[in-house]
């Protein structure tokens, strides 16, 4: 493994394992607050429970997202020096004003844990609220950045120079409206099929049934309404990558040929040296409508584009692909709960309902890395699109294989800590919640 083939791949690592926790900390606590609220007007202990329950899990995540994310900002400076020496005061507003949204978030999430009891009970709830909604910025604010590094803005780059630089543009450049969405969404519906799913398993169990199906229906409500939200904001996204990068859309579809009324492909096995796709169901028409609006558009191919500017093909349309598919199947379970709670209220008792949601509790997490595989290596070889190629920003720094092992080891430790902690929180709810007089 070359250096910089490490440097990419310690980059990914800690990005795939931070947006995990990211998605989470955006999300949970809004949970929260939903179930506090229930609580302070119904005065129903088993919801005080549940936010109890929650908090701890989320203190959990943001501990370890704190320390994940802390690093990323190291490695961006340390594995990429020459993008951060031109792009950091481009880009560097959006990460300014993250770490004070994240400050804020630190400060209300500590009021939030030990305000039970001792600050009025609305002002506790809306603490609950500040965490999420700071969270939530948080992340638009991050994604704002790297919507940045796929169309830049904010200044004028002459003569291999950065001038006239205008952070307020940079920040809001073209892509941070769809991609902020889109992440949202996906950070929902993730994490609302995924802590959805956990309660579902403890239901099948016959544990603590009250306080688990209570817990189920909150998480399973934001889960599934952004599962249905997100082909709309999928669609954005495609219609705006289609305009602005025809070489991601091109790699995401291995749509090898410029031609108009171009066919959607579903599947399929590239065969790049042929510029074909096997094995693959192809809709006339879809593609230019998906990408255009219009079935008869003209959508630009590989052919198009100079080999040495192509992304890789192949991981870009498998992601794509896995996203898509696992966006579908949770689209599909969305509606089956949809149906149940309005005309088949019999089915929110049976057991293949919940085996469904048991079944989704990862699919949501899957396809949110799979979407940043896409948005990330459908960009390459450029880390600043059409400006600086990720070859010439890497760290002329030897020996960053060994740094790469040494994360993989790190990761992997902390996957196998926080996996434990969870199991033993949720083992603790069991005990202590099993009366919901408990509180």
């Amino acid at each position: 493994m070359n250096d910089f083939i490490a440097a990419r791949s310690q980059m990914a690592l800690s990005l795939g394992f931070h947006i995990i926790f990211s998605c989470i900390g955006m999300v949970m606590p809004f949970f929260m607050a939903v179930s506090h609220y229930l609580y302070l007007k119904t005065n129903d202990v088993s919801y005080k429970n549940i936010t109890k329950a929650w908090s701890k899990g989320v203190a959990i995540f943001f501990a370890v997202g704190a320390v994940s994310g802390t690093v990323l900002s190291f490695e961006l400076g340390l594995l990429w020096p020459k993008f951060m020496e031109h792009a950091g005061p481009i880009f560097g507003m959006p990460f300014s004003l993250e770490g004070t949204a994240f400050f804020i978030e630190a400060i209300a999430l500590g009021f939030f844990l030990y305000g039970w009891d001792r600050f009025n009970k609305w002002f506790h709830w809306f603490t609950g609220v500040v965490v999420g909604v700071s969270g939530l910025l948080s992340g638009i604010l991050v994604v704002a950045a790297n919507a940045w590094m796929n169309t830049p803005a904010g200044f004028d780059y002459v003569d291999g120079k950065y001038i006239n630089i205008d952070p307020i543009a940079a920040m809001f450049n073209d892509a941070w409206f769809s991609q902020a969405l889109h992440m949202s969404i996906a950070a929902f519906a993730a994490t609302g099929f995924a802590v959805a799913g956990v309660h579902a398993f403890m239901i099948l169990r016959k544990q603590n049934i009250s306080f688990h199906t209570r817990s189920f229906k909150i998480a399973a409500i934001f889960g599934t309404i952004a599962a249905v939200l997100q082909p709309l904001s999928g669609d954005i996204s495609a219609k705006f990558v289609g305009k602005s990068q025809p070489a991601k859309l091109a790699a995401m579809e291995a749509h090898f040929h410029t031609e108009k009324s171009a066919s959607l492909i579903i599947g399929g096995i590239p065969d790049v040296k042929n510029q074909k796709v096997d094995y693959a169901i192809k809709i006339p028409g879809a593609l230019s409508f998906m990408a255009k609006g219009d079935f008869n558009a003209e959508v630009t191919g590989l052919d198009q584009i100079p080999k040495e500017n192509q992304p890789p093909i192949a991981i870009t349309h498998y992601s794509f692909q896995i996203m898509v598919a696992l966006g579908i199947i949770m689209m599909g379970i969305a509606f089956s709960y949809f149906i149940a709670l309005i005309k088949k209220k019999s089915w929110l008792q049976k057991k293949w309902l919940l085996k469904l949601f048991v079944f989704a509790t990862p699919l949501g997490f899957i396809a949110v890395e799979a979407g940043w595989i896409v948005t990330e290596v459908g960009r390459q070889p450029w880390i600043i699109n059409g400006i600086m190629r990720t070859k010439d920003a890497v760290t002329p720094m030897p020996g960053i294989q060994y740094s790469f092992y040494l994360f993989s080891a790190v990761y992997i430790s902390l996957s196998i800590i926080v996996i434990f902690m969870l199991y033993r929180q949720i083992k603790m709810v069991s005990q202590l919640y099993d009366n919901p007089e408990n509180s």
